[in-house]
């Protein structure tokens, strides 16, 4: 295996799949290519950004889809077909079961917008976090990338930075200074150090 293929999960936007594409580009995030994008609805701008940056995708709505396990069965299948080894969560909003994870250990990433154990679990995400921070009156927060178990934002933390919480932030402001000073740093160094380690193991058998 000469680099591991990444899936990129995304329900919006994708400025962190940006971020990723950017590094592979830059050649920082070179010991993994992004082999798939996958978004939890058609409508996702993350759809867009594969299409310039000639990226596979594929949608998989789990309102669209019906249950749980159907939903997952589409995953899986997506995967499978583009022989994936470590997936990224990038602001995807959809749930992944125990049973999913389970079959994952140690293969995927999760960004969360706060230090964690701090505004973080079930619940917690996007505005709801800032908002959270501020409400509580922080003077710093932060990004954290961590491993993704069955617990949310429970898994083990690979890295994080903070970020200093300034006096007239809003939830708005303060999401975007987290995102260009943690998260678009962070997620490409995890997942450079994830996708390193996979091929180092995967050369040595």
């Amino acid at each position: 295996m000469l680099k591991a293929n990444i899936a990129v999960f995304c329900s919006g936007g994708g400025t962190n799949l940006q971020a990723l594409l950017d590094a592979q580009a830059a050649g920082t995030l070179r010991s993994g290519r992004i082999a798939l994008v996958l978004a939890s609805t058609p409508e996702a701008y993350a759809l867009e950004r594969a299409k310039k940056a000639g990226v596979p995708a594929a949608v998989c709505s789990r309102r669209e889809i019906g249950s749980q396990e159907a939903f997952e069965a589409a995953i899986r299948k997506a995967l499978s077909a583009h022989d994936i080894h470590v997936i990224v969560l990038a602001g995807f909003l959809s749930i992944l079961s125990e049973d999913f994870t389970r079959c994952w250990p140690g293969r995927i990433l999760n960004i969360h917008p706060s230090l964690i154990p701090a505004f973080c679990g079930k619940g917690m995400y996007g505005l709801k976090v800032h908002e959270a921070a501020l409400a509580r009156g922080v003077k710093i927060t932060g990004a954290t990338v961590h491993l993704v178990n069955e617990i949310p934002d429970g898994g083990p933390i690979v890295l994080q930075r903070a970020v200093e919480v300034l006096p007239g932030d809003t939830p708005e402001i303060l999401q975007r200074r987290v995102m260009e000073q943690a998260e678009w740093v962070l997620l490409p160094q995890a997942a450079e150090l994830l996708c390193a380690q996979i091929v180092k193991g995967e050369d040595k058998q």
